[in-house]
């Protein structure tokens, strides 16, 4: 073979390397978020389960046991600490109030029959909420996610607003979007770090809330799919969830994000690179 045909041969090596290294990288991210997901696809296959096979209680509250006893076995089999537990029950609450006030405006509903339903509300429906707790506590365990900077009181004061919104736009104007752009300013310099395999990269925090948020619109349709609830135009038969609600999970996990924040401020694993002490700049909340 002449040099100029090795050469032809050698060259293209680098880039199917780089090529072979991204998607091994890509694969280990998608596992890794795989893992984050396991509250939430429990709680999907409990869904799942509960629509095929007869059960000898009310679906509602076979679903309030199941999701009762999951997040047991998530803290005896230490996939999460005590900490993380009370604050994802206190994004349960949290969510079983917005759902107590939209159930009663006919926001959406829960046509099934159960004893743990209250106002129209089944109890189990808080673990949806949970779900998006769960999520966020095992990234940032499993990425080893750090921010670099996190303005608390602006950002809280955000996420308050916009749960706030939720409940007054029944009655004043929507200011989803308002907030949304008020979310973008004031995290304008907040990018997370999140680690695959030892290597690290970088996002800007507002959009890791509109993807995540994306991917709740994706889980809200399956939902609706399996029965979980439903809104007003699909009583009759199913169809996607609108478009507009992927806005309102991103302003939610926004709140979430708040809640589970302060949990790892307190643990020393909020700020900084992944693997460096923590530290606080003048806008932060001391840990």
């Amino acid at each position: 073979m002449s040099g100029l045909g090795i050469a032809a041969v050698v060259r293209p090596l680098p880039a199917f390397r780089r090529v072979a290294s991204a998607l091994v990288q890509l694969l280990r991210f998608a596992w890794l978020q795989i893992q984050c997901c396991l509250f939430a696809a429990a709680i999907f296959v409990g869904l799942a389960v509960s629509t095929a096979v007869p059960l000898p209680v009310p679906r509602y509250d076979a679903l309030l046991v199941y999701g009762l006893a999951l997040t047991a076995a998530f803290y005896l089999l230490r996939l999460e600490t005590g900490r993380e537990v009370a604050v994802i029950f206190g994004f349960h609450l949290v969510g079983l109030a917005l759902e107590l006030f939209k159930v009663q405006m006919g926001s959406w509903s829960y046509p099934e029959a159960a004893w743990s339903k209250v106002a129209g509300v089944p109890l189990y429906s808080g673990f949806m909420y949970a779900a998006v707790g769960s999520y966020i506590c095992q990234a940032f365990r499993r990425f080893d996610l750090r921010i670099n900077s996190f303005p608390w009181v602006p950002a809280a004061a955000l996420a308050v607003a916009a749960y706030a919104n939720f409940y007054t736009h029944h009655y004043l104007p929507d200011l989803r979007w308002v907030i949304a752009a008020g979310f973008v300013i004031v995290l304008w310099r907040s990018r997370v770090t999140f680690t695959v395999e030892a290597r690290s990269y970088a996002m800007p925090l507002s959009l890791s809330f509109v993807l995540i948020g994306f991917f709740l619109w994706v889980a809200e349709n399956a939902a609706t799919l399996l029965g979980a609830w439903q809104y007003p135009d699909q009583g009759q038969i199913w169809q996607m969830v609108h478009v507009g609600k992927w806005g309102s999970w991103a302003l939610l996990v926004s709140l979430s994000f708040v809640l589970v924040a302060a949990v790892k401020t307190h643990e020393g694993r909020f700020y900084g690179k992944a693997g460096a002490a923590p530290t606080v700049t003048s806008n932060q909340r001391p840990s």
